[in-house]
C-alpha cells in the first residue's frame, strides 16, 4: 500500500526553503520521529499507553500535514491496544517513507 507524502514534502519544502541540506535533514528527523511513534504503538497494551502513543503520533502528524496519518490516528481512536490492523497500516507508512 503506497501513501502519499506530498503534503509532507510541500511543508518541508517550505520550512528548508532553497537548502538541500536541511530538506534531508528534516525528512530524517521526521523518518526517525515516526519510527520511534510507531514502536510506542507496537509496544502499547493498556488504554492509557494506546491512548498517549496514538495522541504523539497525531501530533507528529499534524506538525508536518500528514493527512492519511492523521485520519488513521482518529479510526484508531477506541480501538483495543496494540490492534494488529492499525499497527500494520502505520508500519506500512513507515515502510513507504523513502530513506533519504
Amino acid at each position: 500500500m503506497a501513501f502519499e507524502y506530498g503534503s509532507l514534502d510541500a511543508t518541508l519544502a517550505a520550512a528548508a526553503g532553497d537548502d538541500p541540506a536541511l530538506l534531508r535533514e528534516l525528512r530524517a528527523a521526521f523518518r526517525e520521529s515516526l519510527e520511534n511513534h510507531v514502536d510506542l504503538l507496537s509496544r502499547a497494551r493498556c488504554d492509557g499507553n494506546w491512548n498517549m502513543a496514538l495522541m504523539r503520533l497525531r501530533g507528529l502528524a499534524c506538525s508536518f500535514h500528514v493527512d492519511e496519518l492523521i485520519a488513521l490516528t482518529d479510526e484508531a481512536q477506541g480501538l483495543a491496544p496494540n490492534d494488529p490492523t492499525v499497527v500494520r497500516r502505520v508500519r506500512a507508512m513507515l515502510d513507504d517513507f523513502p530513506r533519504d
